[in-house]
């Protein structure tokens, strides 16, 4: 069982996923603090001095001065700000992704296909070379090439 474990482990595909999630972890970090570091704050600062990730209402109905101290209360708060926070997180990691994967298709891009180099028999669909002048399954003659176009 231990063997099977590794075989499956060890695969390309397991391996290329599991990059895959811990550079995804690291990046969510990098754009959570772009957010909350160096977008939120100046755009708080527009908006009229609001610390995004104090945004948030007291269920209780009293008033707190943060969300740390309403957190310390004990009182059931909805943090909108966080939730904003956490939304702008979601659409500047989504429109990363969808930019890599544009990038991605842009270089998949689909090699001319290959001329055919047989083509089929009209009287018994047999696959004949294009040069062949006789069907070698039914031994009728077939046109040419040049007069099937013409």
């Amino acid at each position: 069982m231990l063997k099977e474990f590794k075989e499956f482990a060890l695969r390309g595909n397991v391996l290329d996923m599991a990059i895959g999630i811990i550079l995804g972890v690291a990046f969510g970090k990098i754009v959570t603090s772009f957010v909350e570091d160096i977008l939120m704050p100046p755009l708080g600062l527009l908006i009229g001095k609001v610390d995004f990730a104090n945004l948030f209402l007291s269920l209780t109905g009293k008033h707190f001065d943060s969300l740390a101290a309403a957190k310390a209360a004990g009182a059931p708060t909805l943090n909108y700000g966080v939730f904003t926070n956490n939304v702008l997180n979601f659409l500047i990691v989504a429109f990363a992704i969808f930019l890599l994967i544009r990038q991605v298709n842009r270089f998949k891009r689909q090699a001319p296909a290959a001329a055919p180099s047989t083509r089929e028999c009209p009287y018994c669909c047999a696959s004949i070379p294009l040069k062949a002048s006789r069907c070698s399954s039914c031994t009728s003659e077939v046109p040419k090439v040049a007069e099937a176009a013409g």
